[in-house]
């Protein structure tokens, strides 16, 4: 017992799943100033306010490494293309997103000082090697846009901000020409992550004569993030059904496989016999933006459940939310439940039924497991709580229980 302690927020009887620190067994945890400050069995009672997660599943607040939370494109403000991170990741459980590449150098600012620094959820970003970024999406087809020196300077001046840098949509000006060779824009993406010290991550469609996909993963470096993994325009698989053998051996070379998720971006023909054969993402994300926000991605927690379906144990999951990204991106602190770390916590449960969930191809799979949140935790506050986990029935409540903002 550990009843010396006093605690702003205790959680009691979850069963705690932190890949990072190989915990994995019910426990409690205890919070206090927004940082952890103690996880074991039965600390106790002695805090403000103790919640009993008694049958649900305890992690680190979960991580959406791919995404994009710039809400509005400056020049087409009648058009909503991105989301707003507090609305659509605290409830399902996400504390941290990454940003890819949406901002280029022109609109990083912008995005800075409208979104990162105003958002509950921690922001991130990766930089876009374009200029213009997504923002003007005619940036990333114009080598002239793409300046590496540029794009590290900013880079470097907000290290903890920007822990990437994303190339993507390179691909519209066929066939290549003198004026725009095929492998510019991934070609600047890597001199830009040499000269800022950061991984890239890289959004390509192959050509095969002119820009391999093979080509791609022989320019990549240790580190490096191949996104949109399981899309059908990769041959993920060889004409046998086999994982072809170039993925392995870049996989040993230390490149990282995203899953970026996406509105066209994940097909269960790929996905689902690469996993059977070894070859599983190194993280799940959604690619979340408005256009699948209703489907096929959803949210993280739909990701999760699909691969969990697929066949992917519920602590490796866990692990390529929180641990994984992590280190892929270098972040300090988001992705595990280390002592003295900001308290972001996701608290899910999972449920084991019939339940169905599709693709990008407009295809269905069947599966026996749903991840749901039941409460986030941000900076140990508690941030959604659905069910009143944290609250008192109404009828054994204080009276007044509550009132409403102004009223006196």
């Amino acid at each position: 017992m550990y009843g010396m302690e006093s605690f702003e927020l205790l959680l009691k009887n979850g069963h705690v799943i932190d890949p990072a620190n190989h915990v994995d067994g019910v426990r409690d945890v205890a919070i206090r100033d927004g940082k952890i400050v103690l996880i074991a069995p039965d600390i106790g009672e002695n805090a403000q306010k103790t919640v009993d997660v008694s049958g649900c599943i305890v992690t680190p607040g979960l991580i959406d490494c791919h995404c994009h939370v710039y809400p509005t494109f400056p020049e087409t403000p009648d058009k909503l293309y991105n989301i707003n991170a507090d609305a659509h990741m605290i409830q399902a459980g996400v504390t941290t997103v990454i940003d890819a590449g949406t901002c280029g150098w022109r609109d990083f600012m912008h995005f800075k000082e409208q979104v990162i620094d105003r958002s509950e959820v921690r922001v991130l970003a990766m930089l876009n090697i374009a200029a213009g970024g997504m923002v003007r999406m005619e940036s990333e087809q114009t080598p002239a846009e793409m300046n590496a020196a540029v794009a590290a300077e900013i880079a470097n001046a907000y290290p903890d901000i920007i822990v990437a840098i994303k190339t993507a949509h390179y691909w519209t000006q066929k066939p290549f020409t003198k004026e725009h060779p095929p492998w510019t824009s991934v070609d600047a993406a890597i001199e830009a992550g040499e000269r800022c010290g950061k991984p890239c991550m890289f959004d390509f469609f192959p050509w095969p004569v002119d820009r391999p996909y093979e080509g791609l993963l022989q320019r990549m470096r240790p580190g490096d993030i191949h996104t949109h993994m399981y899309a059908q325009q990769f041959p993920v698989l060889d004409t046998k059904g086999k994982v072809s053998g170039f993925l392995h051996e870049a996989r040993k070379r230390g490149l990282k496989f995203d899953l970026g998720h996406g509105a066209g971006s994940f097909w269960f023909r790929n996905a689902v016999p690469a996993y059977q054969q070894g070859f599983g993402p190194d993280s799940l994300s959604t690619d979340l933006y408005m256009d699948n926000i209703h489907g096929a991605a959803l949210n993280l927690l739909n990701v999760m459940s699909k691969y969990m379906c697929i066949g992917m144990p519920l602590e490796e999951t866990i692990a390529r939310v929180t641990v994984h990204p992590a280190r892929q991106f270098g972040l300090s602190g988001p992705g595990s439940l280390s002592i003295g770390n900001c308290a972001d916590i996701a608290v899910l449960r999972l449920r084991k039924g019939h339940y169905s969930y599709t693709d990008c191809g407009n295809a269905r799979l069947d599966g026996q497991w749903k991840l749901e949140c039941a409460m986030t935790i941000r900076a140990g506050k508690i941030a959604f709580d659905p069910g009143g986990m944290s609250m008192p029935l109404w009828t054994e409540a204080p009276h007044p229980y509550w009132v409403a903002p102004g009223v006196l």
